[in-house]
């Protein structure tokens, strides 16, 4: 059924009421008279808002009563792009987004180019009242998946119940030579030295205690492909905790064993879930594992 929404600007979006539970993708084919190539355009250029939250993500979960709202316009397309950056949702409280490799979470210089200053300056060309406030860190050369609060609350709120809030978070990576085990957990002390190399002790060192749950999905005499899901998240852990089994991440330079096959490092941040810190909805979110991982793995 299509809604009609008393908005002040009612040209730019049309609006549909959502009568059964079903994935946002699914929800729009079935519904917008669009082509599915023009459908999925808007929607990835932040054309469509559920409950007047902008939504990216495909297979976002809609339920009965929800109102879905869909861009007439190439406005919204326009708003955002970059080479390094991927916005994956946004509302008015945070915003999830996907990070290339070879840009910093954050500042760590004058110049240099971090996601927090792509979201500043997105923000303020999009006229929004707010900027991004740093929740967690990837390295420069990890990928994926990471959140940014708008507002301190917010970002106060998600920093000291981060373990409460975040219920799941995974990786994966290409590691060095062929994985033993299928599956297994690391746990030990992790402490930096004078030098800020982080290293590991199988008793407390007056450092924080790391725990690494590792799965491998696929693996040949050269490399792995191993997923690893975080119970806690330690500076360095997954790379700290992939050399302490013999197999460092393939690319790294400070823990590895000069196994370079992608020019990269191989470690990509797939799955994000959360508990929303103001809404208290279930937030989930994951990226494909990078093509040039897979093809290491082509038969």
């Amino acid at each position: 059924m299509r809604y009609t929404s008393g908005n002040s600007r009612p040209s730019d979006y049309e609006y549909y009421e959502v009568s059964q539970a079903q994935p946002l993708l699914e929800f729009l084919l079935a519904n917008v008279p669009q082509s599915r190539t023009k459908i999925k355009a808007t929607l990835q250029g932040r054309g469509i808002k559920v409950n007047g939250k902008t939504v990216s993500q495909f297979d976002y979960q809609l339920e009965p009563g929800m109102r879905v709202a869909v861009s007439k316009t190439k406005r919204n397309q326009q708003a955002f792009k970059s080479r390094y950056v991927k916005i994956v949702y946004e509302d008015r409280w945070l915003i999830v987004v996907e990070k290339n490799v070879g840009i910093l979470s954050m500042a760590a210089g004058h110049s240099s180019l971090n996601v927090k200053s792509v979201l500043d300056d997105y923000f303020k060309k999009s006229r929004q009242k707010c900027t991004a406030h740093v929740v967690h860190r990837l390295d420069r050369d990890t990928s994926g998946l990471m959140v940014y609060a708008k507002d301190m609350e917010t970002e106060q709120t998600l920093e000291h119940h981060w373990h409460e809030i975040v219920y799941d978070r995974r990786y994966v990576a290409v590691v060095s030579g062929e994985m033993e085990h299928d599956e297994g957990t690391v746990e030990n002390w992790l402490k930096d030295n004078k030098a800020y190399v982080t290293y590991s002790s199988p008793v407390d060192n007056g450092g924080k205690l790391a725990i690494t749950h590792y799965h491998v999905l696929d693996r040949t005499t050269e490399h792995s492909l191993v997923e690893y899901k975080l119970e806690t998240g330690r500076k360095n852990q997954i790379r700290v905790h992939s050399a302490d089994l013999g197999h460092p991440v393939c690319g790294d330079p400070k823990y590895g064993d000069g196994n370079d096959p992608l020019h990269r490092l191989c470690l990509h941040a797939w799955l994000l879930c959360f508990t929303h810190p103001v809404t208290g909805e279930n937030m989930e979110f994951e990226t494909p594992i990078p093509t040039t991982f897979r093809q290491l793995f082509k038969r």
